[in-house]
């Protein structure tokens, strides 16, 4: 059961998801205010970290939180993830939305896409230089790769979101890994950042933006859900910085 908290308290809804219908509430619940829509969609533990006991997020999901994550990824055009996390956790392809794998090497070692991939479901971006080891990761696997001008390896946020926008995606919902996000935050390209908190403190450390810090800056929150075993799932607004 999911309780809605925010935008106010007598504004309070349940959303029970054993019954039909609730994965469709939820999607109503997280609908964006247009069609380009850039979305950071994360969980990390109550101290912070973006990994459990287990090295993966795995350990901090439940089903709530899953069942949200299918919400927003059916708003979502493309799903994207950087190749550090494929590494770590495997990734599936999703079911309504593309998926878009950023690396920088090409390393896509232990991806659980699939051999069955329909032409245009699965995009590699990366440097050109990173193009045959992207193939060979892949091992058959079917993917459009698309090079993009690169700086000592490393792809410019904001190309990226080019990118995929210039081939007609345009709500964007990434799922990390924690440097991606930071990166993403950093070249001030981010509406939104959905952030689930497990009910857990972990002796895991993997800073929820990465290594590298991110700089100041003030959120709204926009709504928020509890779930019955203390998990919070918040929509927090990112402003963007003013022109000129």
């Amino acid at each position: 059961m999911l309780t809605r908290v925010v935008p106010s308290a007598t504004d309070a809804e349940r959303i029970d998801l054993g019954e039909n219908g609730s994965l469709e509430a939820l999607a109503a619940l997280y609908a964006a205010p247009r069609p380009e829509w850039l979305r950071l969609n994360l969980v990390s533990s109550v101290n912070g970290s973006a990994t459990g006991g287990d090295g993966t997020s795995d350990s901090l999901t439940n089903r709530a939180d899953r069942t949200i994550l299918r919400a927003i990824r059916s708003l979502a055009d493309v799903v994207l993830v950087g190749a550090a996390s494929v590494r770590a956790e495997g990734y599936h392809l999703p079911k309504n939305s593309r998926l878009a794998i950023l690396t920088g090497t090409g390393d896509l070692d232990g991806h659980r896409v699939g051999g069955n991939v329909e032409p245009g479901r699965l995009l590699v971006i990366c440097p050109a230089a990173a193009v045959a080891r992207a193939e060979a990761s892949l091992d058959g696997v079917a993917a459009d790769i698309i090079a993009i001008d690169d700086v000592g390896g490393r792809i410019a946020p904001a190309d990226v979101i080019e990118s995929l926008r210039g081939r007609g995606l345009a709500h964007i919902v990434c799922e990390g890994g924690p440097s991606l996000a930071g990166q993403l935050l950093d070249a001030d390209v981010v509406d939104e950042l959905c952030l689930s908190t497990g009910p857990v403190i972990t002796t895991a450390q993997l800073p929820l933006f990465g290594g590298a810090g991110v700089a100041d800056r003030r959120l709204e929150l926009s709504q928020l859900l509890m779930d019955d075993a203390s998990g919070l799932y918040a929509r927090w607004q990112v402003p963007r910085p003013s022109a000129g």
